[in-house]
């Protein structure tokens, strides 16, 4: 789940200033779960710029417009209306914003509504939280399923650091030290034999970016 936050209504109005006739995407899959960019975030914000003075010529929530599958499929069905359109404002993150840019047969301008925030696991109420920084080179196995990249201030790899102090985090005295966590998982499990194991350093050369995977 990718999580992303509505841009201010002051800055999409500002990005918008040359721009009278706008056409609205939104996002059917992860924009929608976290109230950025479904059906209900699409209608408000059209009520918004149109009061404002914009004209919406149309909107379209492709199911996953990251992907140009589906993004090809609403763009199609929404054609007539995006000729009139000057500029594209995408309630998507920023992969489906630059999948519509990529998809644009008009040469539309294409404009972010939403900030991208993190990747996110959702709990059974629904909060989101993030717990992986696709880092490229996976430790979950020895840390029981925790991450010390995401979960630890300093991203350490081997262990709690010297501020560490009664269990919680010197960069945040709220939080849990995710070495201390890791810890407590072995020893549920008794294989606390495992925290002696040293891991190597991280190969950034993993997470270098752009990163890109070619299906063959």
């Amino acid at each position: 789940m990718i999580i992303s936050k509505q841009k201010p209504f002051e800055e999409i109005t500002a990005m918008l200033k040359e721009y009278q006739k706008v056409f609205l995407v939104g996002c059917g899959e992860c924009a929608t779960t976290c109230k950025s960019g479904g059906e209900p975030e699409l209608q408000e914000i059209k009520k918004q710029l149109e009061r404002a003075g914009k004209i919406i010529v149309g909107t379209c929530i492709p199911e996953a417009p990251c992907l140009a599958g589906k993004l090809k499929q609403e763009l199609a069905k929404n054609v007539k209306v995006l000729r009139e359109a000057e500029a594209i404002l995408v309630f998507a993150c920023g992969l489906g914003v630059q999948s519509v840019k990529n998809n644009d047969r008009l040469g539309l301008k294409v404009l972010p509504g939403v900030n991208t925030v993190f990747g996110a696991v959702m709990d059974s109420k629904g909060n989101f939280f993030e717990r992986c920084s696709m880092c490229g080179e996976c430790v979950l196995d020895v840390t029981e399923g925790i991450c010390p990249v995401t979960l630890c201030a300093k991203g350490l790899m081997n262990g709690p650091c010297g501020g560490m102090d009664k269990g919680k985090c010197e960069v945040d005295k709220d939080k849990d030290c995710a070495w201390i966590l890791i810890y407590k998982e072995l020893e549920k499990k008794k294989k606390t034999t495992k925290f002696r194991q040293v891991l190597p350093p991280r190969d950034h050369r993993k997470s270098g970016k752009p990163r890109q995977l070619i299906i063959k």
